[in-house]
């Protein structure tokens, strides 16, 4: 079988195409997994340039994210039976529950990873894809589908009549804004186009503000809101933007701090001023667990959602997608087709 491997960090012409032996054997509690796509996240970028927080395990197979059909199950799997359709999940051993340091392997650095013709997975390492999604659109789901739904019902959920902001249209913003509808909530969302506005409006944003011509954007939503701010925002920007969303938060709201990368500063820095006008809660999250997942894939399936993918590759354009998705162009989830 044909699977990539990371040999050379630091560009993308170090993912070499190997002929392995294959389809492999599943062990007593494995699934081996047909994949028939997989999606690229930020995390993949940083693993290929060698600033994820965790180190590439040598050769490597990339790519945290798949889809695929279940062909062979060890003797006492449970949980699939072949022809089932299953994606991966992004912390193949947290299960439920809070997350701890002996649970952070994770596909795609530590573990091999989806970027592989057939793969062998632990049956509590995988859950069911959603009927109705194509494999394209179910190998979305795993990293930016699960922390959107983290970032929205985990600790505090958001309540139906709620105003939850969201930044940019990024995989993990546009989640957030259709999970958000899904969940009855008023949703403020900022980007940088009228065009891109626009699609965030199709996709139910109510309100979208053009952060490059609003730099101070804050203020807009707290007057969109009539003083009160958002009640929950899903903080994708980090330092370039936590400022600004910290003065639009309501007095007791709270921040979903899911990234903190930027190319412009290294550090958070918020204004004394800024905390001194609020009493918010800011958690951060990675990702989610298994029964978050569990969870997101019933209301996926209750309400029909569907990913929003930019562009999908063939598998021998693996090369290519990672360039597309580095480029920052893409408005959706870039997508590599295996079979």
């Amino acid at each position: 079988m044909r699977t990539y491997h990371l040999e050379t960090p630091g560009t993308v012409e170090g993912i070499t195409l190997r002929d392995t032996p294959g389809p492999p054997d599943p062990g007593p509690h494995d699934i081996v997994v047909r994949v028939h796509a997989v999606s690229l996240n930020k995390r993949d970028l940083l693993i290929l340039n060698g600033t994820y927080p965790l180190k590439a395990a040598p050769g490597v197979t990339p790519v945290s994210d798949g889809a695929g059909e279940v062909v062979a199950v060890g003797e006492r799997v449970t949980r699939f039976r072949t022809g089932d359709r299953v994606t991966s999940t992004y912390f193949p051993r947290w299960l439920d529950g809070r997350i701890s340091p002996a649970l952070i392997d994770q596909p795609g650095v530590t573990l091999p990873g989806m970027l592989a013709e057939y793969v062998r997975l632990d049956e509590t390492a995988a859950v069911a894809a959603p009927d109705h999604l194509t494999w394209e659109e179910a190998a979305c789901l795993p990293c930016a589908g699960v922390t959107a739904w983290n970032a929205l019902t985990g600790a505090e959920p958001v309540l139906p009549g709620e105003t939850v902001l969201t930044l940019g249209t990024g995989p993990l913003a546009l989640f957030a804004v259709q999970f958000a509808k899904t969940l009855g909530a008023r949703v403020v969302a900022t980007t940088s186009s009228p065009e891109k506005a626009e699609r965030l409006k199709s996709l139910g944003a109510d309100h979208v503000l053009n952060h490059t011509e609003n730099p101070t954007w804050s203020a807009a939503v707290r007057e969109l809101t009539g003083g009160r701010g958002a009640d929950l925002v899903v903080e994708t920007g980090g330092p370039d933007t936590i400022e600004q969303s910290v003065r639009a938060t309501a007095l007791y709201g709270r921040i979903a701090l899911v990234a903190a990368n930027s190319p412009h500063q290294a550090t958070m820095q918020i204004t004394t001023d800024a905390l001194a006008s609020s009493l918010l809660t800011m958690r951060r999250l990675f990702v989610g667990s298994r029964g978050h997942f569990e969870q997101m894939n019933r209301a996926i399936s209750l309400h029909g959602i569907r990913p929003v993918i930019d562009r999908v590759f063939s598998y021998d354009g693996v090369h290519a997608a990672y360039r597309h998705y580095a480029s920052g162009a893409a408005f959706g989830k870039v997508v590599i087709r295996l079979a």
